[in-house]
């Protein structure tokens, strides 16, 4: 590590190596799921998402090795679940490994309901929840790939759903946002101020 030149406070990391585990970055925790090939739902965790521009389509970062990439490439879809703050140890414990055999046990602690317009499952008692269809995977981010789809539909609990009645910040103390602070920390937001958007900003 050396000082920055352009101020004492400053200090360079080496890009030599991965540099996420050097500093904190504030993420939404989703879990995707997909089907694998007998037909049993698979639910894995992703905190690398975003949407994908301003019109209905969604991305992640996957891995090929990962069961979840196979899955939306022969399946051509995927689900999205928002999780609450208090389901963050069911969302922890979705990343558990498979057994030898191939199933996923953990799984079985997961209450889940059918997508509508797609096959997959959502977890019960998240906050938002999307049914996409594969758009395209972009390979190439060294081992990893960007996974996009687009959404052809979408539910959030009624609570969570912006209403000119109800305050912004009130909405968000009365149900608390999900925040992965990678590396492996994560809170629950329920205080926002509004941004100070200049006047004549557009999208």
């Amino acid at each position: 590590m050396s000082t920055h030149s352009g101020g004492s406070h400053l200090i360079e990391i080496d890009t030599s190596a991965p540099i996420w585990d050097r500093f904190f970055t504030v993420a939404p925790l989703v879990l995707i799921g997909t089907t694998d090939p007998d037909g049993a739902p698979d639910l894995a965790p992703k905190h690398m998402v975003t949407p994908m521009g301003w019109q209905n389509y969604f991305g992640f970062v996957c891995t090929p090795a990962h069961s979840t990439c196979s899955n939306i490439q022969r399946s051509g879809e995927f689900t999205v679940s928002y999780p609450k703050p208090s389901q963050v140890l069911y969302s922890c414990l979705a990343a558990s490994p498979r057994r030898e055999v191939g199933d996923k046990p953990i799984l079985d602690c997961f209450a889940t309901f059918p997508a509508k317009k797609i096959e997959g499952q959502f977890i019960e008692e998240a906050y938002l929840y999307f049914e996409c269809r594969h758009f395209k995977t972009i390979d190439g981010f060294g081992s990893n790939c960007l996974i996009t789809g687009e959404i052809i539909a979408a539910y959030a609990d009624s609570e969570v759903l912006r209403a000119n009645e109800i305050d912004d910040q009130e909405l968000i103390h009365s149900s608390p946002l999900f925040a992965y602070l990678a590396p492996g920390r994560f809170a629950a937001i329920d205080r926002s101020n509004a941004f100070p958007f200049p006047a004549d900003m557009k999208k």
